[in-house]
């Protein structure tokens, strides 16, 4: 019975929307149990005014702090103990939950997971990992912003969690994994990417060689490995061009009576192209590399949108993620990348 600890005051849409996500899945995982942390006032509060009020699956975890989203990481260690978000971790650490959700604030949510989780032996650093839709399945992209600075050993690590991550979830043996490079040719890039590409060469993993970021939606690679900077831009990039793609969308076809006359006959086919666009669906990245699962949800996510990042934790958790990857991270072989087929 997976237990889920959900931070339900950090973010920016507070404990309703979680409420509300949350109502749209006991139904569907009635095995799951939440534990909603946070202002034990506000959300039994909230809690008798949603559909939640007579439900068994949760259970609130009283938590008197929030940390702000835009408070320095070492500020929310310090001076706020009894955070939702540190009282969240807390459950996992002491193995009351088996994974944390939270829309709150990253650097806050990072720092806490390494100092109260420690990262796997063999992982020098945790990553972002988050799946995007391509033309013929999804593509798993790490890192998304948590290092900004890399050396070519920790891309190699994060190529072996990636892998691990991808084989678990999709069931694939040997996913492909692409390096985010500025061209094709092994000499392109700069020296940290040159010198990924090495390591990443001589290992175990199925590395097929520096990806574009042309080929990257058309299903170029399984697992894509690059460092937070460019991960990061990358990622707001490519949520910013889908919302254009919306936006020009809506607004060709409400223009004119063709435009609206169009829009009835082409409906189906726009309401498909809208869902595989919308970044909601695919909210909830993976903070990879800790000794326990920790899902950053955005932190303007609606309804939709949280419960998606939900059910990765929930996901991740049945998979038993973190002891997959203890099991097939072995540090002195880490260069030689997966010593069981991942």
């Amino acid at each position: 019975m997976p237990q889920i600890a959900v931070d339900a005051m950090s973010g920016d849409s507070g404990p309703r929307t979680v409420l509300r996500a949350l109502a749209s899945l006991v139904t569907d995982y009635p095995e799951v149990q939440f534990r909603l942390v946070g202002d034990e006032a506000i959300l039994r509060d909230e809690l008798r005014r949603s559909r939640l009020k007579a439900s068994t699956q949760i259970e609130i975890v009283h938590a008197s702090q929030v940390v702000g989203m835009d408070e320095a990481p070492s500020q929310a260690l310090r001076g706020k103990r009894d955070s939702s978000m540190h009282v969240a971790i807390g459950l996992l650490r002491d193995g009351k939950v088996d994974a944390v959700v939270s829309a709150g604030n990253t650097g806050a949510l990072m720092a806490m997971g390494k100092v109260f989780l420690r990262t796997i032996p063999g992982i020098d650093r945790p990553a972002i990992a988050a799946f995007l839709p391509t033309q013929n399945g999804r593509v798993l992209v790490l890192d998304l912003g948590a290092n900004v600075d890399c050396h070519p050993e920790h891309l190699l690590q994060f190529a072996v969690m990636g892998s691990i991550l991808f084989a678990q979830v999709t069931g694939a043996e040997r996913p492909r994994v692409g390096l985010l490079n500025i061209g094709s040719e092994e000499i392109k890039g700069n020296e940290l990417v040159k010198a990924a590409g090495t390591l990443l060469r001589q290992s175990q993993l199925h590395f097929i060689g520096n990806i574009e970021g042309s080929q990257v939606y058309q299903g170029g690679c399984d697992v894509l490995v690059c460092d937070g900077f460019v991960g990061n831009v990358f990622l707001k990039t490519s949520e910013g061009l889908a919302a254009m793609v919306r936006q020009e969308l809506r607004a060709s076809y409400t223009r004119s009576f063709y435009g609206r006359l169009a829009y009835l006959i082409n409906r189906p086919i726009l309401q498909s192209l809208r869902r595989r666009l919308d970044s909601r669906q695919y909210n909830g990245a993976t903070l990879l590399g800790l000794n326990g699962i920790i899902i950053k949800s955005h932190g303007n996510a609606d309804r939709l949108a949280f419960a998606r990042a939900v059910e990765v934790a929930i996901a991740e958790a049945r998979h038993r993620l973190t002891l997959e990857i203890a099991k097939k991270v072995v540090p002195a072989d880490l260069h030689q990348g997966i010593r069981s087929s991942a």
